[in-house]
């Protein structure tokens, strides 16, 4: 009776420790977004690239009559060019 009680108690014990490492792992938290963010070398700060920004983007490449190109496609003259625009139009 000793042994079974042991290998009961040991099963037990396994299962309390490992549930809450196996549920941390399995969770995954409600409207997790990946966030980009991007340094402006000139004005010395970081730019967290999202919807409003995207936006922003947007308006400035309309504003230039320009085609869409991804801003981390962009050459880096470009990108500075925006941050220069960005900086001078807050909203």
């Amino acid at each position: 009776m000793n042994r079974a009680h042991r290998y009961i108690a040991s099963l037990v014990l396994t299962a309390v420790f490992t549930t809450p490492v196996a549920m941390a792992g399995a969770a995954k938290p409600q409207g997790a977004v990946v966030q980009v963010r991007v340094y402006d070398r000139d004005h010395r700060d970081y730019h967290n690239w999202d919807d409003h920004e995207d936006r922003a983007y947007r308006a400035y490449l309309v504003e230039r009559h320009r085609e869409y190109l991804a801003y981390d496609r962009q050459s880096h003259r470009e990108q500075r060019n925006y941050w220069n625009w960005r900086h001078s139009h807050p909203e």
